[in-house]
């Protein structure tokens, strides 16, 4: 069994012994209640459900709790250790039971906040095929993807994924590499061109020669990479346990004090009874709790419940380019004109050629029209010569839309763009008209990384992407971030966020295989979670929908958990501390001690289900498009 399944089993079983110990403790309290004051007789053995309770529930969570003292991790459970054991030893078994459902009863509510979370590799391990189309003469054989050798050829079928890295040696199609290398678009493939192991085919078969053993490949070296990040990622401080480091000590001083000066141990008993820290082991879980809920109904998914309570502390944003503050999919950014062609007659035609094309462009052209308004000519007949491009005739006129090295005169062209992809219209066999294309900056973009900083305390953001370096500048430059780090690996992605991180909190956003490593190295890691599982399991919190405004929402939401946690657990602590005030003067013993601890849970959790409620307004930046249109409003153009 490997160490990540390990650790899930451990989890599983965790949630389950806090569940059946939380209940165990409730019906042993009711029995002892309905043997000594139900019944017409009270028996001399209505302390025994209590014995049973302190036994099999108590004595575990005590021994675990000193296990973890021993490591040097210390917290707020373990005043509550201390009040089980010191019941025990004072006879006060009622006192002590209600300790272990109180401290069970928070466990329980901390193990049901989120899912249980599976494993990155795992993750990894059902992306990549592990079986292979290796060609044997002229027929298919599968066989394991690690008995390929250099040199053997493969069949590469429609949407699956790719087992090696390789060249392709037959057939023409496309390759969606984005979440391996940072690159926006779907890649064409053709003879002689490379493949990466993890991509996804197209719609066209591939034979591929391979040129590393599937050990060596791209995506053998990501999850190597991403071992060695899952093994080092940041351990998270928890609010209580924050809260816990000094309180904890606190309680057991004055605890000691009271017997000392009063020669009484059960003065001591009272003590830490009433201070065992509920609101941080119950109203915390419960404000933890109320949150992922309102999270989890505007799509967003907390894995982790440390990073909710952690996000509102992060001072540096890392954001990954592609498909995070770009759409990931070509747009026609630029669009050139010969005289005498003109849009209007030029864009409609091209677009309803591409309608027949898989090419990665196609679709943004026809986007272009459609929005443009343009109704479609009718195509009387399409070819598409691979290499050349595609050819058509329209009425009467015959359309072709290519590259660069098949225009007769190269010089009647405009200069090629330092970035992006471009393509020709050739009608008529004369120059009518050039295509430009980028990956575009999101709408919100600008405005959300413009108010990170008065909104949310942001010191530094900066762009770290596989991408080429003019095309992450052109994306900088349009979203007003002055750091990029551009045609970074992996590995280099992880050292630049290991690198922010030990000067200030990080938070990572994301949505790449490619990125998963850096997610897993950062203090926050935030997937957009529609296209890889692998990045999912990799980042703390997913976002179901791809949108810059719910990073913005889960800000909020964890600054407004922490103020309300905070809220819980002080109040209830100032309360707990007026109450050891008077344990410690002899004024309440230990069961009014733990009963009057129980009101001051209530007040606490009712404070923290104020988390469950959705505020009106989670976003408060303004995109690129309604600052357009308030200048418009306030501004507009002469008629």
């Amino acid at each position: 069994m490997t160490q990540s399944r390990v650790a899930e089993v451990g989890a599983s079983l965790a949630r389950d012994r806090d569940s059946w110990i939380a209940l165990l403790a409730l019906l042993g309290i009711g029995a002892h209640l309905w043997m000594r004051y139900a019944v017409s007789s009270p028996t001399s053995w209505s302390d025994a459900p209590l014995l049973v309770v302190l036994a099999v529930g108590g004595a575990p969570l005590v021994v675990r709790l000193v296990s973890r003292a021993v490591r040097g991790e210390f917290g707020a459970d373990h005043l509550a250790a201390v009040s089980i054991a010191a019941s025990v030893l004072l006879g006060e078994y009622l006192a002590g039971s209600i300790v272990v459902l109180m401290l069970a009863g928070g466990d329980t509510l901390e193990h049901f906040a989120v899912a249980e979370a599976t494993s990155v590799l795992r993750a990894l391990a059902r992306r990549v095929p592990t079986i292979a189309h290796r060609w044997r003469g002229n027929a298919l054989e599968d066989v394991a993807v690690s008995a390929i050798a250099v040199g053997d050829d493969v069949s590469i079928l429609p949407h699956e994924v790719c087992p090696v890295d390789g060249q392709v040696v037959e057939g023409h199609g496309t390759m969606d590499e984005s979440f391996l290398t940072g690159e926006p678009f779907i890649i064409s493939k053709g003879p002689g061109t490379k493949v990466l192991s993890g991509a996804v085919n197209g719609e066209a078969p591939l034979r591929v020669r391979a040129t590393r053993l599937a050990a060596d490949s791209r995506f053998a070296q990501i999850v190597r990479v991403m071992q060695d990040a899952e093994q080092r990622r940041p351990a998270l401080r928890r609010i209580g346990d924050q809260l816990g480091a000094w309180y904890t000590p606190a309680a057991i001083t004055v605890a000691g004090l009271a017997w000392y000066a009063s020669g009484d141990p059960l003065r001591f008993l009272s003590v830490v009874v009433i201070a065992t820290p509920c609101p941080l082991l119950i109203a915390i879980p419960v404000a933890i709790i109320g949150a992922i809920s309102t999270a989890a109904r505007r799509g967003v998914i907390v894995r982790d419940p440390a990073a909710l309570e952690q996000l509102a502390l992060c001072r540096t944003m890392i954001l990954d380019k592609t498909g995070t503050l770009t759409a990931g999919r070509p747009a026609v950014s630029d669009e050139v004109y010969a005289p005498p062609f003109a849009r209007e007659a030029v864009l409609p035609m091209v677009a309803a050629m591409e309608q027949y094309s898989r090419h990665p462009l196609a679709a943004a052209i026809v986007r272009a029209a459609v929005d443009a308004g343009y109704p479609l000519p009718h195509v009387e007949w399409i070819r598409e010569e691979p290499g050349v491009g595609l050819h058509a005739k329209i009425g009467s006129t015959v359309v072709l839309i290519t590259n660069r090295a098949h225009v007769g005169d190269p010089s009647t062209l405009p200069p090629t763009a330092p970035t992006g992809l471009e393509c020709v219209v050739m009608i008529d066999g004369c120059y009518a008209a050039l295509l430009r294309f980028h990956d575009i900056a999101r709408a919100d973009s600008r405005g959300f990384v413009g108010h990170l900083g008065p909104k949310h305390g942001f010191t530094r953001v900066l762009i770290v992407s596989g991408d080429r370096e003019v095309e992450v500048r052109r994306l900088a430059d349009a979203v007003a971030i002055d750091r990029i780090h551009a045609e970074t690996s992996p590995e280099e992605k992880v050292r630049i966020v290991r690198q922010e991180t030990s000067r200030a909190k990080t938070l990572f956003v994301g949505d790449g295989i490619n990125d998963a490593p850096a997610m897993l190295a950062a203090t926050v890691g935030v997937a957009f979670g529609q296209h890889s599982d692998v990045t999912s399991e990799a980042a703390r919190v997913v976002i179901v929908d791809t949108s810059l405004a719910k990073v913005d929402e889960l800000l909020h939401l964890s600054g407004r958990l922490r103020r309300v946690a905070l809220e819980s657990a002080i109040g209830g602590m100032a309360l707990s501390m007026v109450g050891m005030a008077f344990a410690a003067a002899g004024a309440l013993p230990p069961v009014a001690g733990a009963v009057a601890q129980e009101l001051i849970d209530l007040v606490a959790v009712l404070n923290a289900l104020r988390t469950a409620r959705t505020p009106a307004v989670l976003t408060d930046f303004v995109t690129t498009t309604e600052r357009t249109h308030a200048r418009t409003e306030t501004n507009p153009l002469p008629r």
